[in-house]
């Protein structure tokens, strides 16, 4: 037996299962690292150049993109060689849409209670120009088992622009 609703009750219950609706996304969002921990692992907040040394290969909007990173036996970074990096779109009329390079990088930890780690680039080759004209910060988050890195864009979605370990 189904039972009919007032005419003044059936508008306000319909608004009330509409915003309910709304909202229901909003609480799957609640954190910044929500996104990264379903597809990628836990935001790291910190790193050691041990423990990030070594190649990753690109997934979704990173298809393609290698980088290498080698650690140095003193501070907290070393070296890197990246192939089919973005080029930023200052010098893509030189450059292309990509390019191969190297440099060095550093890995700085979070310093804040909703900080994280990162790994920061600093590209020699083709030519120091490319500084801040191209992706230059990557992100990192751990599963358990790996490491990954990634551009923090958007912290509602899992980033496209990640890269695994080989």
């Amino acid at each position: 037996m189904s039972r009919v609703l007032p005419a003044g009750k059936r508008p306000r219950l319909v608004t009330a299962a509409a915003v309910l609706g709304l909202l229901s996304p909003l609480a799957a969002c609640s954190s910044a690292s929500t996104a990264v921990e379903a597809c990628m692992g836990k935001q790291a907040t910190s790193a050691t150049s041990g423990e990030l040394e070594g190649t990753y290969v690109g997934e979704a909007d990173a298809k393609g993109v290698t980088i290498t990173l080698k650690a140095s036996d003193k501070g907290t970074g070393g070296t890197v060689t990246v192939r089919h990096w973005p080029t930023g779109s200052w010098y893509k009329s030189e450059l292309g849409d990509t390019f191969d390079g190297s440099g060095t990088w550093d890995v700085v930890g979070g310093t804040g209670s909703d900080a994280y780690g990162q790994v920061h680039l600093s590209f020699t080759e083709p030519k120091r120009f490319l500084q801040d004209d191209t992706l230059d910060s990557l992100s990192i988050a751990e599963d358990g088992e790996r490491v990954y890195l990634y551009e923090d864009d958007d912290p509602d979605v899992c980033p496209k622009f990640r890269l695994r370990p080989t």
